[in-house]
């Protein structure tokens, strides 16, 4: 059985998929991310979530992530009670920072790193 919002990556070719609608479904040659929400490396990966006016601010790592075309983060979405989920793409020389324009009260915030994975906020 998948879940809206997982994600599953191929291991083959690299490519990310998110389920839409749950159901039964195989997803053959395909893995489940998990959300890790523990950092252990030295870059932070934990998403931050800020309440600022109109929204909120995301911000990968209590120390900014680096973005380098070898190590970035590819894209931080933030995920609504109102059932919502807002993404940023970005590019490696963006700072790991985006604003969501949204009137939720609860949420949280997902990111991918292109080397260490799925990362989600506490």
């Amino acid at each position: 059985m998948v879940k809206r919002n997982e994600l599953y990556k191929c291991a083959e070719s690299g490519s990310i998929v998110e389920v839409l609608a749950g159901g039964e479904c195989g997803l053959d040659g395909m893995k489940q991310l998990k959300e890790n929400t523990t950092d252990a490396a030295t870059e932070k990966h934990v998403p931050v979530v800020e309440k600022i006016d109109g929204g909120y601010r995301v911000t990968v790592g209590e120390v900014e992530h680096p973005m380098t075309e070898a190590h970035s983060i590819l894209w931080i979405e933030l995920i609504t009670d109102k059932n919502e989920v807002l993404r940023k793409y970005l590019e490696p020389t963006d700072r790991p920072v985006a604003e969501f324009r949204t009137d939720a009260t609860e949420v949280y915030a997902r990111e991918y790193c292109n080397l260490h994975g799925l990362w989600r906020s506490k």
